[in-house]
């Protein structure tokens, strides 16, 4: 099992497919946004923006090919990332979570205005409270908790794998 998961760790393939799965996933975002009128918060952006994060690192991992174990970890710690910002996105649905810091601004430094460069991608449009229905009756905040938990246990997982050669 661990020969197998170094194998997979240690794929460019999976670098390939974890970056196609977050190009989805800001597609589904955008779709959302500019089709249905779903107006991103604070938090919505702040899960974007974990989300370029783990895209730019899946592309560095899949064109230079060093250190899995490293892209591994940093996969892991972006998931626990987006896991505490889905967590506070649920909450806030679903009201378990009173103030979730869900203002207009998006608090980012200065030398960092994603929202300035990127408006269509990174502009707060709305407040918090609520996510929409994807399919079944999940809403959003639902499945990015599910995907944010997944991506940490792969980064973990993988990285312990990577690290640790298979025995014969």
């Amino acid at each position: 099992m661990l020969a197998k998961l170094n194998r997979i760790g240690t794929s460019p393939l999976y670098w390939l497919g974890l970056l196609i799965l977050v190009l989805a996933l800001e597609g589904v975002a955008l779709f959302y946004q500019y089709r249905l009128d779903y107006w991103p918060c604070v938090l919505c952006i702040h899960v974007r923006i974990w989300l370029a994060v783990l895209g730019l690192v899946t592309l560095v991992m899949l064109i230079l090919r060093r250190a899995p174990v490293a892209g591994h970890l940093v996969t892991g710690v972006i998931g626990v990332g987006l896991l505490e910002r889905s967590w506070l996105l649920l909450g806030t649905e679903r009201g378990f979570i009173e103030d979730a810091g869900c203002g207009m601004d998006l608090g980012l430094p200065a030398w960092l205005a994603l929202d300035d460069w990127l408006p269509w991608l990174f502009e707060v449009q709305t407040s918090c409270g609520y996510t929409p229905e994807l399919l079944f009756g999940i809403t959003m905040a639902e499945a990015l908790l599910l995907f944010s938990a997944l991506a940490t246990l792969a980064g973990v997982t993988l990285a312990v794998a990577t690290v640790r050669p298979a025995r014969p």
